[in-house]
């Protein structure tokens, strides 16, 4: 029998003095902002793309990497299938990924269908968060980048809160953290929908973002793959930020081109931080 098993039902908890829980909390997370000022990689955004490509990264402990989520709880649209209906649909060959995270499914001939969207996402997520070498800051927001002559070179956060509030304040400073490489994993519609092209388009630095055009499945999830690319010196794009900025069909509840998408990501990114150049989209 467990311990777990063995003990009542009604329990008497170790002394703690409240003082104790805020140090620890403070030291950590202080800890943690000081240790990943300065990283290989930065992934904005922790959805289904941004988790995937993150995860990608768990496989090369020697990249530190800075995942950050505006949102308290990450996942993005992971959380769900579609219309809030819970199953979710992933189409061949992107189950490999599923595999590699020894999720189980239902197989289809052309697509393959997991009981609760949930159930990859919080298998990702707990496996990345695991991970030494990647932190996840959530709850922050990107609010620009670190441009220096031509290349992005790291992102300027600040508490989402705060972010949501400079209409109503007088301004609150960022913070920074610099990066070899960023990826922008912002998605789509929403507050911060495609903020990371869109603020290129802001400073001229890639043409007017073209915006996703209406649904098709079949088109929208090869293209958006094919699209993963380094955008501008030092930023790649992936998830449903390359359909914003190129201008192809959003896919809807399919969730395969997100998965495949990130983990391009992450490996053009792996690609430049190697010395390689990292690969442009079709």
């Amino acid at each position: 029998m467990s311990a777990l098993a063995q003990l009542p039902l009604d329990v008497t908890f170790s002394p703690i003095r409240e003082a104790d829980v805020s140090r620890e909390m403070t030291t950590r997370y202080m800890q943690d902002m000081l240790d990943f000022a300065d990283v290989d990689v930065v992934i904005v955004g922790a959805g289904p793309a941004g988790l995937s490509a993150a995860y990608e990264f768990t496989k090369h402990p020697e990249i530190k990497v800075a995942l950050i989520e505006a949102s308290v709880a990450p996942g993005g649209g992971a959380w769900v299938g579609g219309q809030l209906f819970t199953p979710m649909v992933v189409r061949k060959p992107a189950h490999l990924l599923l595999d590699d995270l020894n999720i189980q499914y239902d197989e289809k001939e052309h697509y393959v269908v997991l009981k609760h969207a949930g159930l990859f996402t919080s298998t990702i997520l707990s496996k990345v968060i695991a991970s030494p070498n990647v932190k996840l800051f959530n709850a922050t927001s990107v609010e620009d980048f670190i441009i220096r002559d031509n290349v992005v070179s790291g992102v300027v956060t600040n508490w989402a809160l705060v972010t949501k509030a400079h209409g109503t304040q007088s301004c609150m400073d960022p913070q920074v953290m610099e990066a070899k490489v960023v990826i922008s994993s912002c998605g789509h519609d929403g507050p911060f929908g495609a903020t990371g092209v869109k603020r290129l388009e802001e400073l001229g630095m890639i043409p007017k973002v073209a915006g996703m055009r209406a649904l098709d499945m079949s088109a929208s999830e090869d293209a958006v793959v094919a699209k993963t690319q380094e955008i501008v010196p030092g930023m790649i794009i992936t998830g449903m930020e390359v359909a914003e900025a190129c201008g192809t069909a959003r896919m809807g509840p399919t969730f395969g081109a997100m998965l495949m998408s990130g983990r391009k990501a992450a490996v053009l990114a792996l690609q430049k931080l190697q010395g390689g150049k990292a690969v442009a989209g079709k």
